[in-house]
């Protein structure tokens, strides 16, 4: 069996949302994954937790990684390393002079090295810029660097929900409530990627629904796939996992990754008043959105028991502030 490190709050509590559930005419319940942690808090920690495993036991003692400037991939990643005593260097997407204010500020608070790319960059050259940033930190102070990619979505760190799909199974037997769907925000597509080849391998026939807050259908559903098989290999899994496991809905990604329309932002408010539930504008807020338009298009069967996973991003919403209308 791959090891880990421990490092998060585990398991998460399930909680119902019982006002929500009568509005919407479902049973909702919320995997209170942003709960794993204050400062780390969110989904990321749990693949962090394979990752970081893997880079101690290989002797790295700096962390590279990349995402925006208010990536809450890039503050895990930042926390942990300074938990563990080891340094960390961000390659964030900006434009010029960015606010320090949410993740970044945090970011700032712990001493990680601040590297900044334009969006093309990003899009087109980040691992070259990692790489090349590792190269540096080598020359200048023998540092030997272990690269962690967007999201920390590759097949080790989708292993960290794996675990979080088997963790849910344990407490449906605990409860006695078994969830016909499972909903989860899907930007890089490591914790999509580690809910569903648990779903298979485990038997637990449930819908996976990601929806997706970045790119299209498409690009996520091969990323997904070749995740999957790669994490099959490494972890012995027995399934044979295919793109027809893979359930992406692109229609609620708006006017694009981290930016916000004033419908969104109403709702995380709503949310926020009827369950003191709060959503981040970035990923949850938009997945929840999507959940609620696809039961109102009748999409989820009502009275249906859906788990809708909160992969935290609490930081991120502090920037927005100045946008919701009060």
């Amino acid at each position: 069996m791959i090891q880990k490190i421990s490092l998060a709050n585990l398991p998460t509590r399930i909680d119902k949302l019982e006002r929500l559930s009568e509005d919407w005419g479902i049973n909702l319940f919320i995997k209170r994954d942003d709960q794993t942690g204050s400062e780390l808090s969110g989904n990321k920690i749990r693949k962090l937790e394979y990752l970081l495993k893997h880079a101690i036991d290989n002797n790295y003692d700096t962390l590279i990684t990349t995402g925006g400037i208010q990536s809450n991939h890039c503050r895990a990643t930042a926390v942990a390393a300074t938990m563990l005593g080891l340094k960390c260097e961000l390659l964030l997407r900006s434009g010029d002079n960015p606010k320090i204010e949410g993740n970044y500020f945090i970011d700032r608070l712990l001493g990680a090295g601040i590297n900044f790319c334009n969006a093309d960059e990003y899009r087109d050259s980040r691992d070259e810029i990692m790489n090349k940033i590792g190269e540096r930190l080598f020359k200048e102070r023998g540092s030997k660097c272990f690269i962690i990619p967007e999201g920390a979505s590759n097949a080790l760190g989708s292993l960290g929900y794996y675990e979080a799909m088997s963790e849910i199974s344990e407490q449906e037997k605990l409860t006695g409530t078994v969830f016909d769907t499972v909903v989860v925000a899907v930007g890089s597509g490591g914790t999509y990627s580690g809910l569903c080849t648990a779903n298979k391998e485990l038997s637990l026939g449930k819908r996976v629904l990601g929806f997706a807050v970045a790119s299209d259908r498409e690009y996520f559903t091969n990323k997904i796939h070749n995740i999957n098989v790669e994490a099959g290999e490494i972890a012995g899994l027995k399934s044979v996992f295919t793109e027809d496991d893979i359930e992406i809905n692109d229609k609620y990604i708006g006017i694009g990754y981290a930016l916000s329309r004033p419908e969104e932002l109403a709702f995380i408010r709503h949310i926020a008043s009827r369950e003191a539930l709060i959503l981040d504008p970035v990923y949850t807020g938009k997945a929840m959105y999507g959940l609620y338009n696809e039961i109102k298009e009748g999409k989820v069967p009502c009275g249906s028991n859906v788990l809708f996973i909160h992969t935290g991003g609490l930081f991120g919403l502090f920037p927005k502030q100045d946008q919701f209308v009060f």
